[in-house]
């Protein structure tokens, strides 16, 4: 079970990576005109992220996280019905983030910069609580 607790942490790196960086792809991407070539660039580079690193890497934790969740019987914890409901949350953010991208792609623009710079902070928070409830198990 090391090796999949192992493999578990390297991917929700991964994933809290993509989580961090497409938001700020999309403040960035927010600030071109839409149809110009820099336009194009980052809709090429919003889907490189989601095919590469986020869509792989939240597949691989879910199922890694599952294993080890029946692995320790963990079920009935208060500490884990918590993260599990994060992980359930950012699994949704994730969601939310890959619909923007393809609303960007056609044009649209349904946020201002600021939400989209506040919504970066998303998963910093979730992180920061989930580490806590897995290393403190209150």
């Amino acid at each position: 079970m090391l090796w999949i607790k192992a493999a578990h942490i390297i991917f929700v790196i991964f994933l809290m990576a993509g989580l961090f960086m497409m938001p700020r792809f999309f403040v960035y991407h927010h600030q071109c005109p839409v149809g110009s070539d820099e336009d194009k660039k980052w809709i090429e580079r919003e889907d490189r992220l989601r095919r590469i690193i986020l869509n792989p890497a939240l597949i691989i934790v879910w199922i890694f996280g599952l294993m080890l969740a029946f692995n320790g019987n963990v079920w009935h914890e208060g500490w884990f019905i918590a993260k599990f409901l994060l992980v359930i949350a950012l699994s949704g953010y994730h969601g939310w983030m890959i619909g923007y991208a393809k609303k960007l792609a056609r044009g649209e623009r349904p946020l201002p910069e600021k939400a989209l710079r506040l919504l970066n902070e998303v998963p910093g928070v979730a992180a920061a609580i989930i580490v806590i409830l897995v290393v403190v198990r209150p």
